[in-house]
Formats: C-alpha cells, sequence, structure tokens
C-alpha cells in the first residue's frame, strides 16, 4: 500500500515537471545554504582540534594582559619578563619552559620594502619550539644553538610573491637597517600568520629591537603523569603571588588547549547557528511554495479525489498521497541542496587553499549532516502540505465529481 502511494505521488509530480521545480528552488537554495555553513563550520572545527592534537594535551600558555595591538606593540598596558619565566621553571610538575619576543620590523629585499612580524626565542630551546609549533624545514634547515645573524622565515616569502622575487636560503634580508641571512624556510603550517612569521635567535632580538627581558609569551610544558589543569592552577597562584596581583586583578592570563578548543567549538556554534537561523528564511520561503503548489494541486485534482473515493479510498488514502507528494517535493529539493551545498564548500575549501594559504577552513561532510539536511527537507515538505492533504482528504464525493 505504501508503494502505490509512492507511486502515485511520483507520477502526479512528473506531471506537473515545470512547477515541481520551480518549488523545489526555494528549498534546495536554502538546504544548499545550511549545508555550505555546517560543512565549513565543522570541517574549521575538525582543523582546529587537529592542530591542538599536534601541540600536545601536556603543555598551557601564559601572556600577558592589556595588550592593544599584536603581541610585542607599543600599546602593550602589561609586560613579562625573563623573571616570571625564572620563577614557573622552579614549580613542582613542570617540565620544561620557553618564551617568545614579538616585534614589528621593516623588512627590505632587493629594492622593495615590506613590514612583518618577527618572534624571537632562545635556540638552546630550539627542539622544544620546533615541537610545540610542528616545524619542518622546506629549504635549508632550522636555527640552531649558536647561530647569530641568521633567520627562519615561513613558507609564504617562498610561495606568496611576497617580493619580486621569493626568498630561498642563503638569501639576505634586511630588517631594520640590519643585514640577515635566511637560514631555512619553514614548510607551510597552513597557518597565514604563522606562515609570514621571521623567526630569530633572542640576542639577535634584543639587540635589534632593545626588548630587553620582555616576554610576550610563555609556553609550558608538564611532566608525564601531572594534570595540566592543577599545574597551571599552581603557575597562576605563583606568578599572582610573584607579581603582587591577585585573582580578581590579575595582569596575566592563562590558557590550556582544552579551554581554547572549547572557547574555538562555542564561537563556531553561535556564529553557524546565527547563519543558518538567516539561510533559514528562505527555507521558510520555499515551505510556503510547496503549501501554495499543493493547494493548487488539490483543486486542479479535486475531480481526480472524487473518483477515488467513488471506487474506495478513504480519506486517510488521500492524505497519505498528498502528504506524500509534498514530502517528496522536499526530499528532492534537498537531495539537490546537499549536492549544491557540498559543491560549493569544495570550492570555497579550494579557493581557501590555493589562495588564501590556509587549510584551517575545509569543507566536511559527515555522514549525520547529509542524514539530517535530506530528513529536514523531507519534513519540511511533509508539514507544508499537511493543511492542503488535509483538506483534500476531506473532500465531499458528491461535489467533486460534479467539479468542472
Amino acid at each position: 500500500m505504501i508503494s502505490d502511494y509512492f507511486t502515485l505521488a511520483i507520477r502526479n509530480l512528473r506531471k506537473r515537471k515545470l512547477r515541481s521545480w520551480l518549488t523545489m528552488l526555494g528549498i534546495f537554495i536554502s538546504i544548499a545554504t545550511i549545508f555550505l555553513l555546517i560543512s565549513l563550520s565543522v570541517g574549521l572545527q575538525q582543523a582546529i582540534t587537529e592542530q591542538f592534537e599536534l601541540l600536545g594535551s601536556d603543555k598551557f600558555f601564559i601572556m600577558p594582559k592589556g595588550q592593544a595591538g599584536a603581541p610585542g606593540s607599543t600599546g602593550s598596558a602589561v609586560e613579562m619578563t625573563t623573571k616570571d619565566v625564572n620563577v614557573i621553571e622552579k614549580i613542582v610538575g613542570v617540565k620544561e619552559v620557553t618564551y617568545a619576543t614579538v616585534s614589528n620590523a621593516k623588512v627590505e629585499f632587493g629594492s622593495q620594502i615590506k613590514y612583518y612580524m618577527v618572534v624571537g626565542f632562545p635556540l638552546e630551546d630550539i627542539d622544544f619550539y620546533t615541537e610545540i609549533s610542528t616545524f619542518k624545514a622546506d629549504e635549508g634547515r632550522l636555527l640552531k644553538k649558536g647561530d647569530k645573524g641568521k633567520l627562519m622565515i615561513g613558507s609564504y616569502f617562498k610561495y606568496n610573491n611576497v617580493f619580486k622575487k621569493p626568498v630561498r636560503a642563503g638569501d639576505k634580508l634586511i630588517l631594520n637597517g640590519r643585514e640577515f641571512e635566511v637560514e631555512g624556510i619553514i614548510a607551510s603550517i597552513g597557518n597565514p600568520s604563522d606562515d609570514q612569521n621571521i623567526l630569530m635567535s633572542i640576542e639577535d632580538m634584543k639587540e635589534l629591537f632593545g626588548t630587553g627581558e620582555r616576554v610576550d609569551e610563555i609556553i609550558v610544558q608538564v611532566k608525564q603523569g601531572e594534570d595540566v589543569q592543577k599545574v597551571a592552577d599552581a603557575t597562576g597562584k605563583r606568578l599572582e603571588k610573584f607579581r603582587g596581583v591577585t585573582h580578581k586583578n590579575s595582569d596575566f592570563y592563562i590558557s590550556t588547549p582544552e579551554e581554547l578548543l572549547v572557547s574555538f567549538g562555542i564561537i563556531l556554534n553561535i556564529l553557524t547557528a546565527f547563519l543558518a537561523g538567516i539561510a533559514s528564511i528562505s527555507l521558510l520561503v520555499g515551505a510556503v511554495g510547496i503549501t501554495n503548489t499543493m493547494y493548487t494541486s488539490v483543486l486542479e485534482r479535486t475531480r481526480e479525489i472524487g473518483i477515488m473515493k467513488a471506487i474506495g479510498a478513504q480519506n486517510k488514502d488521500i492524505l497519505f498521497i498528498f502528504l506524500i507528494e509534498s514530502g517528496l517535493l522536499g526530499l528532492v529539493g534537498g537531495i539537490i541542496g546537499v549536492g549544491l551545498g557540498f559543491s560549493l564548500s569544495k570550492l570555497v575549501e579550494f579557493i581557501v587553499v590555493n589562495y588564501l594559504g590556509t587549510n584551517l577552513l575545509r569543507a566536511a561532510a559527515p555522514l549525520y549532516l547529509i542524514v539530517g539536511c535530506l530528513a529536514f527537507s523531507f519534513l519540511i515538505g511533509a508539514i507544508s502540505g499537511t493543511l492542503p492533504a488535509y483538506r483534500a482528504s476531506r473532500t465531499n464525493v458528491v461535489d467533486a465529481l460534479r467539479y468542472e
């Protein structure tokens, strides 16, 4: 019996091909938009999760509060120093500590001048810093202890036409009037801000920028078996005491990977829900279109309904036929929408990877998203056709047979 309902519904939709396609237009545009937004959101969450997994769950980060601009900019209201690093090194549960200082530099190559961020860190911690940042050499080698007047630069300088010609290992860059040799090119990390960095020893950093003992970021690794959150809490209390502040007016903040991941997830979910809500407006338009089409279909087929009832069709049979028909309008629109949405998300991924140089924004198509969109579109179609289907099922046989 159910198969007969579907057969009749499909046959009726085929008779009105143009109207059916126009009716589905609003559905597949809205489903495509919703699929696109959620696909990219899920893909971004997966990419961020992968980055944190590479970083490891045994590390946390400490930065000063009140920075008005980039780390190390003159807008910083609070400053941390190597004295804070020394305090952290003595805390129970801490395995290793390193830090970085950041400043902006005028970078000259050939006859061109650009401005980029420069990061300085202790080269005796190069192995730890490399592990944190997942650095790999694309060309040349990474910096090592004892290097002076040398740089590591991101892949952006080699592959993204920053200057008239690509910067290669062995080339010379002039930073704030001082010449440095490019020792190595770092393989692309996938984050444009990281791929544009210039890295040097902390000693060169102090000489070039006069940063003294200033520290803009501290990275702490805990010992194996230690609870990261407990060590982070103990570190916070020790630093507050050392810096003469309380928890309420603390001038630094500590971030663990779990906290950062949760924060990213909440922000992405709110943003996705907001955008999907806007996209749902077109879904409402599509639902109204289905309702209108089904009402028209009921009027056109009044005599046909009367004939079906005259030969034994019950009210529920008429109801099911029209509900399935409207549901199929939504489902087919959903199938097209999912296909269109996935194609668009892949196009966005391609543009972002090839033109923006990052792999953080990617298309994801988990099974639950596909099934959910299809079920949702079928449900919207069926709900939209409920009133017309109910009206059809209540049609009087005698009046229907007289209808012209």
